[in-house]
C-alpha cells in the first residue's frame, strides 16, 4: 500500500453509527511492564480494556511506550559488543525497531485470543512507524534523554573519545549515553494505517515515538532520539483524522496540586484554561506536562475533536463521560 494514495475520510463517511468514533489510544507504560515475562502477564487484561472500546464499534489505532523495552535491548547489545560475545554494536534506531516488533507481538497476539474468545473477528496488525523530526530541531543542540547502559566515570569519558557521543551523569547511578528528544512533525506510514482502519483492522502503531528519522539528501535517515511517545500520539491522531485522543496513565482524572492536600481532580478542561494551569506550572515536566500539552495539541482548532487522560481500568468509563479528564478546544 501506497501511504501517499490515502485520502482523509470525511466525518460522516468513517461512522458506522452515530456513536462510531475513530480514536487512537496511547498507552502507558503500566500497561506494559519492564521484562517480557511481565509484559506478557499484564497485557492481558489491557487487551480486555482495548477490546471493550473495539466491541461497541469503534476504529481503534494503539499506540505505546517502550522505555524499558528499547533500554533492555540497548544494553544487552551493548554489553555483548563490548565483552567479546560476537554481537556487534546496534545503533540506537534499530533498537527502537526491535522494540516495535516485539511489543507489537504481544499487543496483537494478545488483541486477537481476546477479540476470539468474545466471537469476533476483527483482524490486528502491527505497523513498525517512522516518525520524522526536523534536523535542525534545537533538540539535538541540547541533549536531554539519558539512554543504554550505566559506566563509571572513567568508562564514560573512554566512550566519548571512541564514539564521540555524548555521557552524562544520571542521578548518582552511573553515567550514561545522552540523546536528544526532538518533537515530531509526521508519521512516515500513516498513509498505511489509514487505509488498514479503513478495512476494519486494529493498527498497532508509533510504537515508544516511532523510530526518529530525519529527512536528507539521500531520502529517510534514522538517528539516535527518543520521541515523547503522547506527542507522537498527538501528530498520528491528527494524520489519521481521528476524533478521539485517548492517553491511558497511571491515573483516574488530571489534578490541580497534585499529590498535596489540596489536590482537586478535573473532569474537564479547555485549552485557554489547560495553558493557565500550565504557565502556573500545575503539571510536572516528565509526567503529566507532555500529556497534556499533547492533548492540546491534537484539539485546538478542532472543535469537534476530544483528548481524554485516564487510567487503562477506567478507559471505557471515560468516554462515556463519567471519569477522565476530557480536554476540548
Amino acid at each position: 500500500m501506497n501511504a501517499t494514495m490515502s485520502t482523509p475520510r470525511t466525518q460522516q463517511a468513517s461512522h458506522t453509527t452515530p456513536h462510531t468514533q475513530r480514536m487512537v489510544i496511547a498507552l502507558g507504560g503500566n500497561a506494559l511492564g519492564s521484562t517480557p515475562q511481565e509484559q506478557l502477564e499484564l497485557i492481558s487484561t489491557t487487551a480486555r480494556s482495548i477490546v471493550d472500546l473495539i466491541e461497541e464499534g469503534h476504529e481503534v489505532i494503539v499506540t505505546h511506550g517502550n522505555g524499558p523495552q528499547v533500554g533492555m535491548l540497548k544494553v544487552a547489545t551493548d554489553y555483548s559488543a563490548q565483552h567479546g560475545g560476537g554481537t556487534p554494536t546496534v545503533p540506537f534506531p534499530e533498537c527502537s525497531a526491535m522494540s516495535q516488533g516485539y511489543i507489537g507481538y504481544h499487543l496483537q497476539q494478545a488483541l486477537e485470543n481476546e477479540l476470539s474468545r468474545r466471537g469476533m473477528d476483527t483482524p490486528c496488525a502491527s505497523v513498525i512507524t517512522q516518525t520524522v523530526v526536523a534536523a535542525d530541531d534545537s533538540a539535538f543542540e541540547h541533549l536531554s534523554k539519558p539512554v543504554g547502559a550505566f559506566y563509571t566515570r572513567e568508562e564514560a569519558a573512554r566512550l566519548m573519545v571512541e564514539t564521540g557521543h555524548e555521557y552524562v551523569e544520571d542521578a548518582g547511578r552511573g553515567w550514561r549515553r545522552v540523546v536528544a528528544s526532538p518533537h515530531p512533525t509526521r508519521i512516515v506510514e500513516s498513509g498505511v494505517i489509514q487505509d488498514l482502519v479503513a478495512r476494519g483492522a486494529v493498527v498497532i502503531s508509533s510504537g515508544g515515538g516511532g523510530i526518529p528519522v530525519i529527512e536528507g539528501s539521500r531520502g529517510l535517515e534514522g538517528v539516535a532520539a527518543v520521541i515523547d511517545k503522547d506527542r507522537c500520539a498527538a501528530v498520528i491522531a491528527g494524520q489519521v483524522n481521528a476524533d478521539v485522543l485517548v492517553i491511558l496513565t497511571a491515573v483516574e482524572q488530571v489534578a490541580l496540586d497534585f499529590n498535596t492536600p489540596r489536590q482537586r481532580n478535573l473532569s474537564s478542561l479547555t485549552s485557554a484554561q489547560a495553558r493557565e494551569y500550565i504557565e502556573a506550572g500545575q503539571f510536572a515536566p516528565g509526567s503529566m506536562l507532555p500529556k497534556v500539552e499533547s492533548c492540546l495539541q491534537f484539539v485546538e482548532g478542532h472543535p469537534q475533536r476530544r483528548a481524554i487522560i485516564t487510567s487503562l481500568a477506567r478507559a471505557k468509563d471515560a468516554l462515556s463521560g463519567t471519569t477522565g479528564t476530557v480536554l476540548t478546544a
